[in-house]
């Protein structure tokens, strides 16, 4: 198609759910008014690591069957849970028409283990004599086969289907923070270029996991000290500490959201994103060269920068000087490293920061600093665009350009 042609892509639900709370409004009034913003963490359940626990969340009220809740994990009740808060906010909760026509596309995680019958597996092999043949015994007699597709990670577009009735198209992306940026790009091109007019995207991903823990800790990523800003850890070696978080967004074809009433929180003008080998000073170029694929729709001047750094090193360090030479091109950054006040969440890390720079979009404002120092600086006035980064903690450079939409009359009212 021709771009002269291309359709404008609008963000015109969002479902976010973190230890901040719930919903938009939730989560701006934490990040952006009153006082300094303050993370919810938790020190001590899995000492000596911190992570951001998830609000309490009654799931019942967007998974309102027993059943379905008693056969999902806690992954996938939060994923289905906030897929349901962004169709309810973008008007096409129960209007089946709408959801026979909706495409979804997920970001997922290798799915949940169950640990009381793993533990159970391992305890039993370790007090037999043939350890093989206990296992084949009890994989082909002991466990339920529900039991394994409740692990399955496309299990989750799948309960968004029973449970919110979104039957169009489903795919589902796996590979930690990159299956979110893919799940962004895909949509917004397949928008973009006429042949899809509606999608859910998003992912989730459950920090209160002893198995997710003891995996990042085995690569030695995870933060082990007191607490401290996504920044600040970069001196002492860097550190991840992972957040629950649930992030779903409708993206609408701009004509059809006008069709049917249905106003933008803003414009996602433009999904990017490539890999390295990670070799020194790769992931900069990687990230320049996509700032570069964005000219003509951002110049120099003021610019809002949402950052999914994940505080691994030396990644974390590597984007901060990618930042830094923004600076030296003549943009006056304000960056927030979002990680910092929901934690690192993986998949849902990207599809977090296209939620949180909608919402600072159509308030008309940025969020205060996450964290002290000249890191983090104060923005002033209306960020007409955000630019939103994912790099990956092992692999993978995503950004994208959040833009206001051109008309207020156009704008989710704040």
């Amino acid at each position: 198609m021709d771009d002269r042609h291309e359709e404008e892509v609008w963000i015109t639900g969002i479902g976010l759910v973190s230890s901040l709370g719930e919903g938009c409004e939730a989560h701006w009034q934490h990040l952006a008014n009153g006082a300094d913003p303050e993370p919810v963490i938790d020190t001590e359940r899995f000492a000596p690591y911190t992570v951001h626990p998830l609000v309490e969340v009654d799931f019942s009220t967007q998974i309102p069957k027993r059943g379905d809740l008693r056969q999902m994990g806690p992954w996938q009740r939060l994923g289905t849970y906030a897929a349901g808060l962004a169709l309810s906010d973008a008007g096409i909760a129960g209007d089946q028409a709408l959801l026979d026509r909706m495409d979804m596309i997920i970001a997922a995680d290798g799915g949940e283990r169950d640990m009381e019958v793993d533990g159970a597996v391992l305890e039993g092999i370790g007090k037999r004599n043939d350890p093989d043949a206990f296992l084949n015994e009890t994989l082909s007699t002991g466990l339920r086969p529900t039991l394994f597709l409740s692990q399955l990670p496309n299990l989750m577009s799948g309960n968004i289907s029973i449970v919110h009735k979104v039957s169009g198209s489903s795919r589902t992306f796996m590979g930690e923070e990159m299956a979110g940026v893919s799940a962004a790009q895909i949509a917004a091109r397949k928008i973009r270029h006429g042949q899809s007019e509606l999608c859910l995207i998003g992912g989730a991903y459950n920090a209160e996991r002893d198995d997710m823990q003891f995996v990042f800790e085995l690569g030695s990523y995870l933060w082990p000290g007191a607490f401290k800003p996504l920044w600040e850890r970069e001196g002492e070696g860097g550190g991840i500490v992972t957040g629950s978080v649930g992030a779903f967004l409708v993206l609408e074809a701009k004509h059809h959201a006008m069709a049917r009433g249905a106003r933008a929180y803003a414009r996602l003008s433009e999904v990017l994103a490539d890999r390295c080998n990670r070799a020194p000073g790769a992931a900069r170029k990687n990230a320049e060269k996509q700032i570069d694929a964005l000219n003509g729709r951002l110049e120099p001047g003021p610019l809002a920068v949402l950052s999914g750094a994940s505080g691994a090193e030396p990644e974390t360090g590597e984007e901060r000087a990618f930042l830094n030479g923004l600076i030296e091109k003549g943009f006056d950054v304000s960056a927030r490293a979002f990680g910092t006040m929901l934690g690192h969440s993986v998949e849902a890390q990207f599809p977090a920061g296209l939620a949180l720079a909608a919402i600072a979009a159509a308030k008309g404002g940025f969020f205060r600093p996450f964290g002290p120092g000249d890191a983090e600086t104060p923005f002033a006035g209306d960020p007409e665009r955000i630019l939103v980064t994912s790099w990956g903690h092992w692999r993978g450079e995503g950004m994208a350009l959040v833009e206001s939409v051109q008309s207020t009359e156009e704008r989710v009212r704040p």
